[in-house]
This record gives structure tokens, C-alpha cells and sequence, in this order.
């Protein structure tokens, strides 16, 4: 159990890295860029992956 709690520990580390580095670099949503509105959709991919990891290692954690 405690392998696979650190395995979800590592890849939720990884997507929060991921998502810093992203937001760094994103200005907004341009009006009519299909471009900003893609990293705009793949930023708030990665949020919900980070999240949907810390609910799943808070149930972990409870069990």
C-alpha cells in the first residue's frame, strides 16, 4: 500500500511541476487564438489531474 501511495505522491509532484511551468507562460486567453485557448484547455487538464490525485491520495490516506 505505501508503494502505491507514493507512486500517486510522485505523479501528482509531477503534473503540480508541469502545471507551474504552464502557467508561468500563459498570458490569458487571446480574443480568436486558437493557440492561448488550447493552453488554456491543457492548463485546466492538468488542474484537474493534480486534484483528482489529491482526493485519491486524501481517500488513501483515510484507509
Amino acid at each position: 500500500m505505501n508503494k502505491d501511495l507514493k507512486e500517486l505522491t510522485k505523479k501528482r509532484d509531477g503534473y503540480k511541476a508541469k502545471l507551474i511551468e504552464m502557467n508561468k507562460h500563459f498570458r490569458g486567453v487571446k480574443h480568436e487564438n486558437a493557440l492561448s485557448e488550447l493552453r488554456y484547455s491543457e492548463i485546466k487538464v492538468y488542474e484537474d489531474f493534480v486534484k483528482s490525485l489529491d482526493e485519491e491520495i486524501a481517500n488513501f490516506k483515510k484507509n
